[in-house]
């Protein structure tokens, strides 16, 4: 579904990130993981075109977004981030925004936000204001407000960092339901072994701005590519 050609990013005179090729298949689940400051996100702003790279280029369904306005392109991907940034309204009205913005009929949106409220399990939140919920509540919502976008491609920027453990582990198992039922083509950012194994089904390692290994979760811990991947596997995994 897309395909990374020759990506380079730099600031302040530097490459930040600098990705030779790299595919991610339709209705896949991808983990983009790597230590703190390897560029992770760097590469997730690159896809959402909220950062101009260097050069290269990004194939989205065989086409070239280059050529591609950056409304439209945005039109047909979601974003949800580790601070959900939801606006001080109801929940309905948070997930129905991107809906309204798009100017669909009230009548079309009204089942489209409660199927998506039932999905995330937030239906009997749907009243109640972004201001007076919880962390994990908050997601679930920011999650609902994407998906219900129908995106092609939908783009997680380490969104369970700020949770607990239970209620991280509780999102983590239902969007590993969810999102193969939807068939919504996912990258998603973490430094966190677990959450990657967990959700995603392939994952790509980044250390100092480059793709090192891209396997499943097993491969990679089994036959790490490289020294820098073995090092960042015992140091997130503990025991190697």
């Amino acid at each position: 579904m897309i395909e990374i050609h020759e990506l380079q990013v730099m600031r302040g005179g530097r490459i930040v990130l600098d990705v030779g090729h790299l595919q991610i298949e339709k209705n896949e689940v991808l983990a983009i993981v790597g230590p703190n400051g390897a560029g992770k996100s760097t590469l997730l702003l690159a896809l959402a075109r909220l950062i101009k790279p260097e050069r290269g280029d990004i194939v989205f369904n065989s086409m070239p977004v280059a050529g591609e306005s950056d409304h439209a392109y945005r039109r047909r991907i979601a974003l949800v981030l580790q601070d959900p940034l939801l606006f001080d309204t109801s929940v309905f009205d948070n997930v129905a925004s991107g809906l309204r913005f798009r100017g669909l009929h009230k009548n079309d949106i009204t089942p489209r936000v409660e199927t998506w409220l039932e999905r995330l399990g937030i239906t009997h939140l749907k009243n109640r204001r972004a201001n007076e919920l919880s962390g994990g509540e908050g997601q679930r919502v920011s999650l609902a407000r994407a998906l219900v976008l129908a995106p092609e491609l939908l783009l997680l920027d380490e969104p369970f960092g700020a949770l607990d453990p239970p209620t991280r582990n509780r999102l983590l198992d239902d969007l590993r339901r969810i999102l193969p039922e939807s068939g919504t083509t996912t990258i998603f950012i973490t430094h966190n072994l677990p959450e990657a194994r967990q959700l995603a089904g392939r994952m790509a390692i980044i250390v100092s701005g480059r793709v090192r290994q891209i396997g499943s979760v097993n491969d990679i811990l089994s036959s790490p590519a490289d020294e820098d991947v073995r090092s960042f596997l015992v140091a997130e995994n503990g025991k190697y």
